[in-house]
């Protein structure tokens, strides 16, 4: 599994978000492009620590947590249509270029990380090693890349 912390990886994510514009359609789901992009920020600035969206997560939730916490950084596709967490939905229109400025910022906050050792644990998923953190991180940035197309 590639990693946002890997050079390559985080080069090709840019590029791709780079090749979105405001007119780009999801070939599944219901978000508009801008919206994809400010959902994208949330599992970044969770990472960084830069977020209370999950202060105290239900229990059911960390429950679903543990069922699919592989998922998040494994080989495998995720489907399309997944349900999103209900923190993380976004529901009215954004603009574009501000989300994907934003967008751009924390992607290079968060390779800018890859040194790091110690991370605070998920606040669903738990500890996660930091080849994981940069595992996940991609694979969730590629899912939506690729629900838009690049």
């Amino acid at each position: 599994m590639k990693s946002l912390f890997e050079e390559a990886a985080h080069t090709e994510i840019l590029s791709r978000i780079g090749d979105l514009t405001s007119e780009s359609e999801g070939l599944w789901g219901k978000m508009k492009v801008g919206q994809m992009l400010n959902h994208c920020q949330f599992p970044l600035k969770i990472g960084l620590g830069r977020t209370n969206t999950y202060n105290k997560p239900n229990p059911m939730l960390k429950l679903m947590g543990k069922f699919f916490r592989k998922s998040l950084y494994d080989d495998k596709p995720w489907r399309h249509n997944l349900p999103t967490a209900k923190g993380l939905k976004v529901t009215t229109d954004k603009d574009f270029e501000t989300e994907k400025d934003k967008l751009v910022v924390l992607i290079n906050d968060f390779h800018q990380e890859k040194h790091k050792t110690e991370w605070d644990p998920h606040p669903v998923f738990g500890h996660f090693t930091p080849e994981q953190w940069g595992q996940m991180q991609y694979k969730h940035l590629d899912h939506h890349l690729r629900q838009f197309g690049v």
